[in-house]
Protein backbone atom coordinates (compact mmCIF):
# COMPACT_ATOMS: atom_id res chain seq x y z
CA UNK A 1 0.00 0.00 0.00
CA UNK A 2 1.44 3.37 -0.60
CA UNK A 3 1.43 6.34 1.23
CA UNK A 4 1.71 9.83 0.88
CA UNK A 5 3.54 10.87 3.81
CA UNK A 6 4.93 8.19 5.14
CA UNK A 7 6.75 4.96 4.22
CA UNK A 8 5.90 1.49 5.23
CA UNK A 9 6.95 -1.69 4.33
CA UNK A 10 6.74 -5.18 5.90
CA UNK A 11 10.42 -6.92 6.51
CA UNK A 12 11.35 -10.35 8.45
CA UNK A 13 7.94 -9.87 10.19
CA UNK A 14 8.50 -6.09 11.55
CA UNK A 15 6.40 -3.28 10.54
CA UNK A 16 8.69 -0.20 9.55
CA UNK A 17 6.44 2.95 9.52
CA UNK A 18 8.73 5.78 8.51
CA UNK A 19 7.48 9.35 8.66
CA UNK A 20 8.53 10.91 6.13
CA UNK A 21 7.56 14.71 5.44
CA UNK A 22 11.24 15.58 6.15
CA UNK A 23 11.67 19.25 4.64
CA UNK A 24 8.23 20.38 6.80
CA UNK A 25 9.89 18.70 9.99
CA UNK A 26 7.49 15.42 9.89
CA UNK A 27 4.53 17.60 10.67
CA UNK A 28 1.46 16.28 11.50
CA UNK A 29 -1.08 17.25 8.67
CA UNK A 30 -4.15 16.08 7.47
CA UNK A 31 -2.89 13.71 4.84
CA UNK A 32 -0.13 11.93 7.69
CA UNK A 33 -3.55 12.00 9.89
CA UNK A 34 -5.11 9.49 7.55
CA UNK A 35 -1.70 7.44 6.63
CA UNK A 36 -0.82 6.95 10.16
CA UNK A 37 -4.98 5.64 10.49
CA UNK A 38 -4.06 3.29 7.50
CA UNK A 39 -0.55 2.05 8.52
CA UNK A 40 -1.73 1.30 11.91
CA UNK A 41 -4.90 -0.76 10.43
CA UNK A 42 -2.93 -2.58 8.31
CA UNK A 43 -0.83 -3.43 11.47
CA UNK A 44 -3.13 -4.33 13.47
CA UNK A 45 -4.73 -6.64 10.78
CA UNK A 46 -1.54 -8.39 8.91
CA UNK A 47 -0.85 -11.50 10.78
CA UNK A 48 2.88 -11.17 9.53
CA UNK A 49 3.09 -8.04 11.57
CA UNK A 50 4.69 -9.65 14.84
CA UNK A 51 6.72 -6.10 15.57
CA UNK A 52 6.58 -2.14 14.69
CA UNK A 53 8.65 0.19 14.52
CA UNK A 54 8.32 3.94 14.32
CA UNK A 55 10.99 6.13 12.91
CA UNK A 56 11.44 9.16 10.97
CA UNK A 57 13.44 10.99 7.98
CA UNK A 58 15.30 13.88 8.48
CA UNK A 59 16.93 15.49 11.35
CA UNK A 60 13.71 15.67 13.35
CA UNK A 61 11.36 12.86 14.46
CA UNK A 62 8.01 14.59 14.07
CA UNK A 63 7.71 18.61 15.26
CA UNK A 64 3.82 17.84 16.14
CA UNK A 65 0.62 19.26 14.49
CA UNK A 66 0.84 21.21 11.24
CA UNK A 67 0.55 24.74 12.11
CA UNK A 68 0.76 25.98 8.85
CA UNK A 69 -2.37 23.68 7.63
CA UNK A 70 -4.02 25.24 11.06
CA UNK A 71 -3.49 28.19 10.13
CA UNK A 72 -4.49 27.82 6.33
CA UNK A 73 -7.89 26.33 7.82
CA UNK A 74 -8.83 30.28 8.95
CA UNK A 75 -12.23 29.90 10.85
CA UNK A 76 -12.19 26.05 9.91
CA UNK A 77 -9.41 25.32 12.09
CA UNK A 78 -11.72 23.84 15.14
CA UNK A 79 -13.09 21.72 12.13
CA UNK A 80 -10.06 20.05 10.55
CA UNK A 81 -8.31 19.93 14.22
CA UNK A 82 -11.08 17.08 15.24
CA UNK A 83 -10.77 15.56 11.94
CA UNK A 84 -7.02 15.25 12.67
CA UNK A 85 -7.24 13.99 15.50
CA UNK A 86 -9.90 11.52 14.72
CA UNK A 87 -7.07 10.24 12.28
CA UNK A 88 -4.44 10.42 15.17
CA UNK A 89 -6.21 8.96 18.07
CA UNK A 90 -7.21 5.99 15.87
CA UNK A 91 -3.87 5.23 14.35
CA UNK A 92 -3.11 5.25 18.57
CA UNK A 93 -5.86 2.79 19.55
CA UNK A 94 -4.95 0.49 16.90
CA UNK A 95 -1.30 0.38 17.59
CA UNK A 96 -2.06 0.31 21.44
CA UNK A 97 -4.41 -2.64 20.90
CA UNK A 98 -2.58 -4.66 18.25
CA UNK A 99 -0.52 -7.85 19.51
CA UNK A 100 2.80 -6.95 17.63
CA UNK A 101 5.12 -4.72 20.23
CA UNK A 102 5.47 -1.18 19.38
CA UNK A 103 8.98 1.05 19.22
CA UNK A 104 9.26 4.09 18.44
CA UNK A 105 13.31 5.05 17.27
CA UNK A 106 13.63 8.97 18.25
CA UNK A 107 15.99 10.87 16.39
CA UNK A 108 16.22 14.63 16.89
CA UNK A 109 13.39 16.78 18.05
CA UNK A 110 9.84 14.85 18.73
CA UNK A 111 7.40 17.88 19.54
CA UNK A 112 3.96 18.24 20.42
CA UNK A 113 1.74 15.51 19.08
CA UNK A 114 5.59 13.33 17.93
CA UNK A 115 6.12 13.74 21.43
CA UNK A 116 2.53 12.43 22.45
CA UNK A 117 3.12 9.16 19.71
CA UNK A 118 6.40 8.43 21.43
CA UNK A 119 4.43 8.35 24.70
CA UNK A 120 1.85 5.72 23.16
CA UNK A 121 4.39 3.56 22.19
CA UNK A 122 5.36 0.00 23.97
CA UNK A 123 9.00 0.96 24.30
CA UNK A 124 11.43 4.20 22.73
CA UNK A 125 14.84 4.31 22.31
CA UNK A 126 16.45 7.85 21.43
CA UNK A 127 19.65 8.94 19.70
CA UNK A 128 21.69 11.14 22.24
CA UNK A 129 20.70 14.30 20.20
CA UNK A 130 16.99 13.33 20.97
CA UNK A 131 15.09 16.38 22.59
CA UNK A 132 11.56 16.12 23.92
CA UNK A 133 8.78 18.88 24.60
CA UNK A 134 5.44 19.13 24.36
CA UNK A 135 4.77 23.10 23.39
CA UNK A 136 0.96 22.90 22.82
CA UNK A 137 -0.26 25.70 25.54
CA UNK A 138 3.46 27.71 24.30
CA UNK A 139 1.02 28.17 20.94
CA UNK A 140 -2.26 28.61 23.04
CA UNK A 141 -3.49 24.67 22.48
CA UNK A 142 -3.82 21.95 24.46
CA UNK A 143 -2.08 18.75 24.78
CA UNK A 144 -3.39 15.55 22.58
CA UNK A 145 -2.15 12.42 20.46
CA UNK A 146 -2.89 10.33 23.85
CA UNK A 147 -0.34 12.18 25.75
CA UNK A 148 -2.97 13.44 29.31
CA UNK A 149 -3.47 9.32 29.48
CA UNK A 150 0.01 8.16 28.79
CA UNK A 151 2.20 10.69 30.43
CA UNK A 152 0.55 10.47 34.05
CA UNK A 153 0.98 7.14 33.71
CA UNK A 154 4.39 7.07 32.44
CA UNK A 155 6.00 10.04 34.99
CA UNK A 156 2.99 11.04 37.89
CA UNK A 157 0.71 14.18 37.67
CA UNK A 158 3.39 16.71 38.54
CA UNK A 159 5.66 16.33 35.92
CA UNK A 160 3.27 16.02 33.38
CA UNK A 161 2.49 19.22 34.23
CA UNK A 162 5.70 20.49 34.38
CA UNK A 163 5.89 19.43 30.99
CA UNK A 164 2.17 20.56 29.59
CA UNK A 165 2.58 24.15 31.53
CA UNK A 166 6.12 25.04 31.43
CA UNK A 167 7.19 23.39 28.15
CA UNK A 168 10.11 22.36 29.11
CA UNK A 169 12.60 20.68 26.75
CA UNK A 170 13.89 16.98 28.15
CA UNK A 171 17.25 16.26 26.81
CA UNK A 172 17.54 12.47 25.86
CA UNK A 173 19.21 11.39 29.22
CA UNK A 174 16.76 13.91 30.96
CA UNK A 175 13.56 11.37 29.82
CA UNK A 176 16.02 8.01 29.99
CA UNK A 177 15.90 9.47 33.87
CA UNK A 178 12.19 10.53 33.98
CA UNK A 179 11.04 6.92 32.58
CA UNK A 180 10.08 8.31 28.58
CA UNK A 181 12.76 5.77 27.15
CA UNK A 182 13.90 2.32 27.62
CA UNK A 183 17.27 3.57 26.77
CA UNK A 184 19.45 6.19 24.90
CA UNK A 185 22.09 5.08 22.02
CA UNK A 186 24.94 7.70 19.86
CA UNK A 187 23.22 8.99 16.53
CA UNK A 188 25.21 6.96 14.74
CA UNK A 189 23.73 3.67 16.40
CA UNK A 190 19.86 4.59 16.56
CA UNK A 191 18.81 2.74 13.30
CA UNK A 192 20.87 -0.30 13.96
CA UNK A 193 19.96 -0.48 17.80
CA UNK A 194 16.06 0.28 16.93
CA UNK A 195 16.10 -2.84 14.55
CA UNK A 196 17.85 -4.83 16.65
CA UNK A 197 15.31 -4.93 19.13
CA UNK A 198 12.95 -5.45 16.88
CA UNK A 199 13.80 -8.29 15.05
CA UNK A 200 14.17 -9.45 19.12
CA UNK A 201 10.68 -8.84 19.72
CA UNK A 202 9.46 -10.05 16.20
CA UNK A 203 10.79 -13.67 17.67
CA UNK A 204 9.07 -13.49 20.13
CA UNK A 205 5.59 -14.66 21.70
CA UNK A 206 3.63 -12.48 19.69
CA UNK A 207 0.05 -13.32 21.13
CA UNK A 208 1.95 -13.54 24.91
CA UNK A 209 3.12 -10.28 24.19
CA UNK A 210 -0.48 -8.98 22.33
CA UNK A 211 -1.98 -10.14 25.83
CA UNK A 212 0.22 -8.62 28.07
CA UNK A 213 -0.15 -5.29 26.25
CA UNK A 214 -4.05 -5.67 26.80
CA UNK A 215 -3.71 -6.86 30.51
CA UNK A 216 -1.45 -3.61 31.55
CA UNK A 217 -4.29 -1.34 29.43
CA UNK A 218 -6.93 -3.23 31.62
CA UNK A 219 -5.18 -2.41 35.17
CA UNK A 220 -6.14 1.02 34.45
CA UNK A 221 -10.01 2.07 34.78
CA UNK A 222 -9.84 4.62 32.59
CA UNK A 223 -10.52 4.26 29.21
CA UNK A 224 -7.63 5.32 26.20
CA UNK A 225 -10.63 6.39 23.81
CA UNK A 226 -12.50 8.11 25.68
CA UNK A 227 -9.71 10.38 26.79
CA UNK A 228 -8.66 11.19 23.61
CA UNK A 229 -12.15 12.11 22.58
CA UNK A 230 -12.01 14.19 25.01
CA UNK A 231 -8.59 15.71 23.45
CA UNK A 232 -10.02 16.20 20.36
CA UNK A 233 -12.53 18.38 21.59
CA UNK A 234 -10.64 20.61 24.34
CA UNK A 235 -7.41 21.41 21.15
CA UNK A 236 -10.57 22.23 18.65
CA UNK A 237 -12.07 24.00 21.74
CA UNK A 238 -8.69 25.74 22.49
CA UNK A 239 -7.83 27.04 18.63
CA UNK A 240 -11.61 29.41 18.98
CA UNK A 241 -9.72 31.09 21.17
CA UNK A 242 -7.71 34.52 20.96
CA UNK A 243 -4.77 33.19 22.54
CA UNK A 244 -4.27 30.16 20.26
CA UNK A 245 -4.56 32.90 17.48
CA UNK A 246 -1.82 34.54 19.17
CA UNK A 247 -0.13 32.47 19.92
CA UNK A 248 0.11 30.53 16.41
CA UNK A 249 0.73 33.44 14.49
CA UNK A 250 4.06 34.61 17.44
CA UNK A 251 5.50 31.34 16.82
CA UNK A 252 5.48 32.11 12.67
CA UNK A 253 6.68 35.34 13.96
CA UNK A 254 9.46 33.47 16.06
CA UNK A 255 8.18 36.38 19.00
CA UNK A 256 7.22 35.32 22.62
CA UNK A 257 3.18 35.44 22.63
CA UNK A 258 0.95 37.54 24.85
CA UNK A 259 -1.38 35.55 26.04
CA UNK A 260 -4.76 37.89 28.05
CA UNK A 261 -7.01 34.21 28.86
CA UNK A 262 -9.22 34.40 26.38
Amino acid sequence: MEFETLDFEIRDNVAHLTLNRPKAANAINLAMGRDLMQAALLCDEERGVRAVLISAKGKMFCAGGDLASFVDAGDAMPRLLKELTKYLHSAISSLARCNAPVIAAVGGAAAGAGFSLTTAADLVIASQSARFTLAYTQVGLTPDGSSTHFLPRLIGRRRSLELMLLNRALTAEEALDWGLVNQVVPDDELEAASKKLAKRLAAGPTLAFGATKRLIAASDPDSLETQMELESRAIADASRTSDAKAGIQAFFAKERATFVGE
